[in-house]
């Protein structure tokens, strides 16, 4: 079957960028106190993780591509990539009933439970959600994601699924 790009969007995330930036400057420099007062320390090592993790999370997580094709849904936020075949969606919707530490909890990706249900969610903070509930899973049951158009993208993955008689 030939791959017909239904959808396609980049979203990003300005604030989320300064807030990732703003923390590996912040424990860099504690990190480079640490070392100039008490040389390396274990203080020192985890303040060096905190520095390199917020580093990944600023390299990483500056751009979240959307992309539904004839062959289903594809999130890809840097390295990570997470495809859902059109058969493997039983619903979707507005993901607009998060309780406030859920929803501005973090950005990036991350799980959580919502409702008895495993969620991975792959979000910038100031935009709204899509999630899309999977028919099977081992472990997650709900995906969501954030997007600039959320009912432009409920309606292409509603054309993408109904073709195969699926959500």
């Amino acid at each position: 079957m030939t791959k017909i790009v239904l959808y396609e969007e980049r979203v990003s995330s300005t604030k989320t960028q300064v807030l990732f930036w703003g923390l590996t400057a912040f424990f860099s420099m504690l990190l480079a106190w640490r070392i100039s007062s008490h040389h390396m320390d274990p203080l020192a090592a985890v303040l060096l993780l905190l520095a390199l993790l917020f580093l990944f999370y600023s390299l990483n997580y500056r751009l979240l591509v959307i992309r539904i094709t004839s062959q289903g849904l594809r999130l890809q936020f840097g390295i990570f990539t997470w495809t859902i075949p059109p058969d493997n969606i039983a619903g979707l919707a507005l993901d607009d009933n998060l309780p406030p530490l859920a929803k501005y909890g973090g950005a990036g990706i991350h799980f959580m439970m919502f409702r008895g249900r495993y969620r991975a969610s792959f979000n910038f903070l100031e935009f709204p959600r899509v999630v899309v509930a999977l028919k099977r899973s081992c472990v997650v049951r709900d995906l969501s994601f954030s997007t600039n158009h959320p009912s432009e993208v409920i309606q292409h993955i509603r054309d993408m699924t109904s073709a195969y008689g699926g959500a």
